[in-house]
């Protein structure tokens, strides 16, 4: 019995969507009227002068990182300490 009413239930939502989902088209949204949302700037009469800015030539003296020995250090025997370990094994 329930299948029979999932059934009818899974029928009835399909005809139902299919209903449902056919919509008028939107009407076209009304024209604005002349000058109502409209802003307009007019800069043509406007003279706009300005100087350059930037920095007045001061010199920045900046101490140079120092000398360090690196921190990593090279395996010389690397060969010989590979080996020894695979013996170990």
């Amino acid at each position: 019995m329930t299948k029979w009413m999932a059934l009818a239930l899974c029928i009835a939502g399909t005809l139902m969507a299919g209903t449902t989902s056919a919509q008028d088209a939107p009407a076209p949204a009304a024209a604005p009227a002349a000058g109502a949302g409209e802003t307009s700037y007019n800069f043509e009469d406007d003279l706009v002068t300005g100087d350059l800015v930037r920095p007045d030539g001061e010199l920045l003296s900046v101490r140079r990182r120092g000398n360090r020995a690196s921190l990593i250090q090279i395996r010389e025997h690397f060969i010989p300490e590979m080996l020894k370990s695979v013996e170990d094994l």
